[in-house]
């Protein structure tokens, strides 16, 4: 274990998961066996850390809202990598708070210096049923009460939504849910999320994004699912669980209608345009700027620098296209966003347990930091290494 990473305590954590996940009526998110979701071991944090963690996602959202400069900037929105046929919808949502922000999930480094933030994923995070339904009926399972974890996930979602909700309430309160097709992973987050959002007073829809129509014209105008045998339903809230850049990439010409409809107030989309900012990991290098040394940041910047740094592509995901530096040494993993302008993060050594597993800890964002989790890998943490819960003693 290097001498910069700080030690991981772990304790056994067993229990018939899936039976409690089914006794808590969750049975629907998961259609396979939930032990396969978590290790048989917790991460054991004290409350001291577990705050110092949820405290860490509140300061820094805090600080990314005030680190974009006031009318956003052609220069800003350029340096941060914002795609120009964005900009536009970017600047209508921030500047107007019914476009709101629901949720997102930090990744954070525990460092004998304190924690320091990895990186944000604000628009399309997932996770979402690990941590807010398999990690806490796992606590149970083990025979453990539910103060033992930090997890106020899916009550903040709840919150969230029905914030959105009062702040639009000319709205017919229908919210459909989209998804890329063929992922099951993302239709599952889509379920906890619709959940939370029905407990919170919407009518709710889940389909694929190919399966929604939008329309700009007449009387239709407006984003539309079908709900059933020939009927359709208008739904003027629209939850994404597609990134803002490949809806983009992929349909453009759906999502400048999606954007048109926006003006008119037909139809509202979170999370909204605006949480490409904290997105895009050019707010990671913006942010250090802005707060050079500040104790939750690791210094970041958008050219080379010596020591050892991990390079990222500024809308990468699930840990792709990553190439670690040390001296003349790189490392790397492959995937999809080699291609995007990168960034340069300095190193930061994740905790480490006796068997070299590296630790990564993810803090969801529901308007404040709400729940932990986290993720372990002998190498690079990816959308596949394992889910760890946590237990706080």
């Amino acid at each position: 274990m290097p001498e910069s990473a700080l030690p991981v305590k772990l304790m056994p954590h067993h229990g018939d998961v899936t039976k409690m996940v089914h006794q808590m009526g969750w049975e629907w998110v998961v259609e396979e066996e939930c032990q396969t979701y978590l290790s048989g071991e917790a991460v054991v944090l004290t409350q001291a850390a577990a705050d110092e963690l949820l405290e860490a996602a509140s300061a820094v959202y805090q600080m990314m809202v005030e680190a974009v400069p006031d009318d956003l900037p052609d220069d800003f929105l350029r340096k941060i990598g914002i795609p120009e046929k964005l900009w536009r919808a970017v600047r209508h949502s921030w500047n107007d708070e019914r476009h709101w922000h629901i949720y997102g999930r930090f990744d954070f480094a525990q460092t004998p210096e304190g924690v320091k933030l990895l990186e944000f994923n604000a628009d399309t995070a997932t996770a979402i049923p690990e941590t807010a339904v398999v990690q806490w009926a796992s606590l149970a399972a083990a025979g453990k009460n539910e103060s033992q974890q930090a997890n106020g996930l899916y009550e903040g979602l709840v919150e969230q939504f029905r914030t959105w909700q009062g702040l639009n309430p000319e709205l017919e309160p229908a919210l459909l849910f989209i998804y890329m097709p063929d992922s099951k992973e993302d239709y599952t987050n889509c379920e906890v999320l619709a959940q939370a959002a029905h407990e919170a007073g919407f009518d709710t829809y889940i389909c694929a994004a190919h399966e929604m129509q939008v329309s700009t014209l007449g009387a239709e105008r407006g984003v539309w699912a079908q709900i059933g045998a020939e009927q359709w339903r208008k739904f003027p809230f629209l939850f994404k669980l597609v990134p803002w850049e490949l809806f983009l990439e992929l349909e453009p010409e759906l999502c400048t209608d999606l954007i048109d409809l926006q003006y008119s107030r037909s139809v509202l989309v979170a999370n909204p345009a605006y949480s490409l900012l904290f997105q895009s990991k050019g707010m990671l290098a913006w942010l250090w700027q802005q707060f050079p040394y500040h104790p939750l940041l690791l210094r970041t910047e958008f050219t080379s620098f010596s020591g050892k740094a991990v390079e990222k592509p500024i809308f990468g995901r699930e840990g792709q296209n990553i190439q670690v530096h040390e001296n003349t040494d790189v490392s790397s993993t492959t995937g999809d966003y080699g291609y995007q302008p990168h960034i340069y993060q300095a190193w930061a050594e994740l905790p480490q347990d006796a068997q070299g597993y590296r630790y990564q800890a993810g803090v969801f964002w529901a308007g404040e930091g709400s729940a932990i989790g986290f993720r372990r890998e002998r190498g690079i943490i990816t959308n596949l290494s394992q889910f760890v819960a946590h237990v706080v003693e």
